[in-house]
């Protein structure tokens, strides 16, 4: 088990590794969310432009 000492901050389990490991797939995913979010706001700005 890892040292209660450890923990990042107040009200946290995740060790530092664990805390980076989550910051890592939380960055890719919400930049995969962006992504798909932008192509699809300009495919719909192509069908039906509203400006």
């Amino acid at each position: 088990m890892s040292d209660p000492n450890e923990k990042m901050g107040p009200g946290t389990y995740l060790t530092p590794d664990e805390a980076k490991e989550f910051h890592k797939l939380f960055m890719t995913s919400f930049l995969l969310f962006t992504v798909v979010a932008v192509i699809a706001h300009v495919l719909v700005w192509n069908w039906r432009p509203w400006f």
